[in-house]
């Protein structure tokens, strides 16, 4: 299936993104949001996201005309029937996502293909909300998905090859690198990932190193654009430690715990960026 249109539910940081890179490439989107403030917020940051790209000389004034020509933004889920792929991009939350999904799924026609950008929700559980789960497969983004190459295709248990090649197909045409990853906690990037930056708050809690040289060893020896600590920041604390606690809880195995200086930190409201304070001071 060629896809020409894509359908984005959700106008926040990732949905927004995501409709970027769809209509840079030229490809067409509907993007749709509950809110009319939400949809022309979304619309806006593209906008200024393209305005920092004619800046650094790398799209035109034309080129960013074209780009937002091919966006739609809507608060009314009908418009998303013209689709042949709609991405659900909401906030990760379980129950928020099956509510969308399963509204979807019932107004789409049966070959459309339905996504999600989920990073840690199972792909084949969310499947099995819908009427199609050959026809469903995960997209995991990275942000800040203009600027980031990665795209996880995480298949669930019944994802079609024809589903999967369809939506590789269409990711290379934004100028995605995807791989392609099995239905697991994590998938492949963040199962990796976050218990790196939780073995760094233990590297940190026995006072191995100081916050700075850990990051610092690690950007230097490892080649890393930003160190673990200061990647938990802007992540969000918080988030990390749900992550392992997910692990801890679906494999049942220790070296998923979190580390106590972690769990300490967040129950004392020191999140990193978002709230001015975590590991380091903002």
């Amino acid at each position: 299936m060629a896809i020409q249109t894509v359908g984005i539910i959700g106008a926040g940081t990732m949905g927004n993104g995501i409709a970027q890179a769809c209509a840079v490439a030229g490809v067409n989107v509907v993007m749709v949001d509950i809110a009319q403030a939400a949809v022309d917020k979304g619309l806006a940051t593209v906008s200024g996201s393209l305005d920092r790209l004619i800046k650094k000389e790398k799209l035109t004034t034309e080129q960013k005309a074209a780009a937002l020509a091919l966006i739609k933004g809507s608060t009314n889920y009908e418009d998303l029937k013209s689709a042949q792929l709609v991405i659900e991009a909401a906030t990760e939350n379980h129950a928020l996502k099956l509510k969308i999904l399963k509204q979807v799924d019932d107004m789409l026609a049966p070959e459309v293909i339905i996504a999600s950008n989920t990073s840690s929700i199972s792909i084949t559980q969310l499947a099995a909300a819908t009427s199609r789960p050959d026809r469903f497969i995960g997209m995991h983004f990275f942000n800040p998905v203009p600027m980031m190459a990665l795209v996880e295709l995480i298949r669930g248990y019944l994802t079609s090859d024809a589903t999967h090649d369809a939506v590789k197909a269409l990711a290379e045409t934004l100028g995605k690198s995807p791989i392609t990853v099995k239905n697991a906690p994590g998938f492949v990037v963040n199962r990796i990932l976050v218990p790196m930056i939780n073995e760094a708050f233990f590297v940190l809690a026995e006072g191995i190193a100081t916050a700075e040289d850990i990051d610092a060893g690690m950007k230097l020896g490892c080649n890393q654009p930003i160190g673990p600590l200061a990647l938990a920041d802007m992540i969000g604390l918080d988030v990390c430690l749900a992550v392992m606690e997910v692990y801890l809880e679906q494999f049942g195995d220790s070296k998923y715990r979190p580390c106590p200086l972690l769990k300490e930190m967040v129950a004392a409201g020191q999140l990193g960026r978002k709230t001015g304070r975590g590991v380091y001071t903002y």
